[in-house]
């Protein structure tokens, strides 16, 4: 009788169809190696020297836009000066490269180490602040840091850095081959994002962005975590910055202004903040559409603003938005005594 009693009693799950195909698909893993076989494809539909330094623009702003999304989408902080990160990296790697005759890969643990101190420098009085303040500082530094890039006799003044080395010297200068070497770093630092963002650093984050009261009433250090998205993201705007100078084998100001930073933030808006998978697609689309309308001339940019203008109206969340656990299958997995196979099972109305 007492054993009976101490049983507990069945849990009883809600009439659930389950995911649909389409969200099966969008949720599929195997999407990940699509993409990378379509960028991998692409210089056999069409290698003209054109196409391929778009589609290696393309690459390094899916970068820029990652980066970014590990500070906007999995932490919530609005940053309105990334492009200040880019230039960071992208003059220090062309420096180091031209002042010591080295190529730019012998010059990314200096570039990374940089960028830190440039994220803890720029974020740790700022990220006290929250909301609007906190994009107004940051637009700020933004600002500063290429009007200091555009007055020092280090970086060139106005006119830049010339003559910046490859990756490995001059044979990556081959336009096909560091393609395909983007693709590659790009594809690693996209998949170490993600694997990021699903962290216990990750979930911090996230926490973060929903509630930063709650959280630090749970115990979380908000300022620390949001530290250190801030420096992850410096780290990604960084190394982008060594890619970006790689591929003009210049830098000067005029390519790191508010502009840069905006279409990056819109890159990450228009995929869905939060999501890794929509921000390729929003950096994708948002890189690659003037190009594809060149031919309107003059009207390209207008017909480039109402379509994202539509594309927003039509789907706020964002092209591919992050999709939350389901509650019920949250609190099913966290019960006793629920087989695994009723998790997913069909059960009609």
């Amino acid at each position: 009788m007492t054993a009976v009693q101490n049983q507990s009693p069945p849990v009883k799950l809600r009439g659930h169809r389950g995911p649909s195909v389409i969200t099966r698909l969008l949720e599929s893993r195997r999407l990940g190696w699509a993409g990378l076989a379509i960028g991998l494809l692409a210089p056999f539909l069409t290698a003209t020297p054109y196409a391929l330094n778009v589609m290696t623009s393309a690459a390094i702003f899916v970068m820029l836009a990652v980066g970014l999304n590990i500070v906007v989408g999995y932490c919530g902080l609005l940053d309105l000066g990334f492009a200040a990160f880019l230039a960071v990296g992208a003059y220090t790697g062309g420096i180091l490269a031209t002042r010591l005759n080295v190529p730019l890969l012998a010059t990314v643990p200096v570039v990374v180490v940089v960028t830190v101190v440039a994220g803890v420098v720029i974020g740790g009085p700022t990220l006290r602040l929250r909301s609007d303040y906190l994009a107004i500082v940051t637009l700020g530094f933004g600002e500063i840091i290429r009007i200091v890039a555009n007055n020092l006799d280090i970086t060139g003044g106005p006119s830049g850095i010339y003559g910046i080395p490859g990756l490995l010297g001059d044979t990556l200068f081959d336009p096909v081959v560091f393609y395909y070497t983007t693709v590659v770093i790009v594809s690693v630092a996209v998949l170490f994002a993600a694997r990021l963002g699903r962290s216990r650093i990750g979930r911090a984050w996230r926490f973060v962005r929903e509630d930063e009261d709650a959280a630090e009433a749970s115990g979380v250090n908000t300022y620390r975590v949001k530290l250190a998205a801030y420096v992850a993201g410096a780290v990604w705007g960084g190394l982008s910055g060594v890619l970006f100078s790689a591929q003009l084998s210049a830098v000067s100001p005029a390519s790191f202004t508010f502009l840069q930073s905006a279409l990056v933030l819109m890159a990450v808006v228009l995929g869905g903040m939060g999501s890794t998978r929509g921000v390729v697609v929003g950096a994708v689309v948002i890189s690659l559409l003037p190009e594809l309308l060149r031919d309107l001339a003059d009207y390209r940019f207008f017909v480039f603003g109402m379509l994202l203008i539509v594309v927003m109206l039509l789907r706020p969340q964002g092209l591919w938005p992050h999709r939350a656990r389901d509650p019920d299958e949250t609190a099913a997995r966290s019960t006793p005594g629920v087989p695994a196979t009723a998790l997913s099972a069909k059960e009609d109305k």
